[in-house]
């Protein structure tokens, strides 16, 4: 047998290695977007959505099992009664879908029902509300969304609510915070959430908020969608002592596949085409042709091209994994993708069929089965274990 044989060989054995290791593990990711981003809007996200990052094809392709569905509104309410009918309007059109869908997908309030739905071979969808601001200020109205079946509730979005503070504006906005961390209320919400069995989300919650949410909270924390700030020093990403915190408590960081997140080159380079260049740019365009559609076309051509120079890979996501596991272990690190929240992913992970890859690159990386199956899932399982 040539060398070459001997090579495409070993690649194939050890591609069919990954394919057998991914197929076998259980594959939850910690949020999505694809509720707030096309389901309310109707779509039947069971055939295929081309223009976004998911759909129930490309999930079985991608081979996940488990998802928490993000109920997301910002600051301002769609709904003219508030940002807690917003709520409950996604989580109605989610429930629409399943039940127009029931051979294929399942809502799992408790740990039994996802066993359960894992068994009949059926996408278990969990809920997780990704604010604060929609429990406005009410406990009765969390214990309403936890009937319905919240099973994590994101503490804060970007946007400070009256008993907890963000991490954008602990960062970028501090002079005009009346209080940092979490208020007696907002301990009071964490205490009620374990009381539950909802697990504390803490991504997007300032540092001061992570701490006083950990010091509070009785049982294991998840952060549904970070990175790692050494890696990437963003006000979304986390840092080490922040990670030593979360595997202390017994929680579990699931990793944002945003490219923003993932890479500090692009970030700088977002950062570096402000909107001032953007109107500069735009500005000569039109002086030389006097047509602002076009000169607006030509910016959006030359943004995307810079930007992707700087897109980052499949590797550079999995480097946030291995930074986790090597400073505290595997067992507190899984899978947060944002798909459908995001404007760009790595080059690798394209949409929910691309899965597979990171098990590939675990795997090729040495990771044994058994890291890889706790990564994939288990980790986030143990935690839900814990919970509910």
């Amino acid at each position: 047998m040539g060398l070459s044989c001997m090579l495409l060989g070993a690649v194939s054995a050890t591609a069919q290695r990954a394919a057998r290791i991914h197929d076998k593990a259980i594959l939850i990711d910690g949020h999505n977007d694809v509720t707030s981003a096309s389901v309310v809007q109707g779509r039947d996200i069971t055939a295929p959505q081309p223009d976004r990052h998911t759909d129930l094809p490309r999930w079985k392709k991608g081979g996940l099992d488990v998802q928490f569905f993000s109920v997301f509104t910002g600051p301002v309410a769609h709904n003219p009664k508030g940002v807690y009918a917003d709520a409950n309007d996604q989580i109605d059109s989610l429930e629409a879908l399943i039940r127009r869908h029931p051979e294929q997908l399942m809502l799992a309030k408790s740990s039994k029902e996802i066993r359960q739905g894992l068994k009949q071979k059926k996408l278990v969808a969990l809920i997780g509300v990704e604010g604060g601001h929609m429990i406005e200020n009410d406990l009765r109205k969390l214990e309403a969304l936890q009937k319905r079946g919240m099973r994590y509730l994101t503490l804060t979005w970007n946007n400070s609510n009256s008993w907890a503070t963000s991490a954008l504006d602990e960062t970028q906005h501090p002079d005009t915070l009346k209080h940092k961390g979490l208020t007696a209320f907002g301990k009071s919400v964490v205490r009620r959430l374990n009381e539950l069995g909802v697990l504390v989300d803490l991504s997007h919650t300032g540092e001061q908020t992570f701490y006083d949410a950990i010091a509070t909270s009785t049982k294991p924390i998840i952060l549904s969608h970070s990175s790692v700030y050494q890696l990437c020093p963003v006000f979304r990403n986390v840092k080490d002592d922040q990670i030593r915190a979360v595997a202390k408590n017994g929680g579990v960081i699931c990793i944002n596949f945003y490219s923003g997140f993932i890479s500090r080159k692009f970030d700088e380079k977002l950062t570096s085409l402000s909107e001032p260049v953007k109107k500069q740019f735009v500005d000569s365009v039109f002086r030389k042709t006097g047509d602002t559609i076009l000169a607006l076309k030509h910016w959006d051509s030359y943004f995307k091209k810079e930007m992707e120079t700087v897109r980052p890979t499949l590797s550079d996501l999995v480097d946030h994994i291995d930074y986790i596991v090597k400073l505290v272990g595997d067992d507190y690190v899984g899978i947060g993708s944002d798909y459908d929240g995001i404007g760009s992913v790595p080059a690798g992970l394209e949409d929910v069929s691309a899965y597979p890859n990171i098990t590939a690159e675990l795997l090729k990386r040495g990771y044994t089965k058994k890291s890889i199956r706790k990564i994939l899932g288990g980790n986030v399982l143990r935690v839900i274990g814990a919970s509910f």
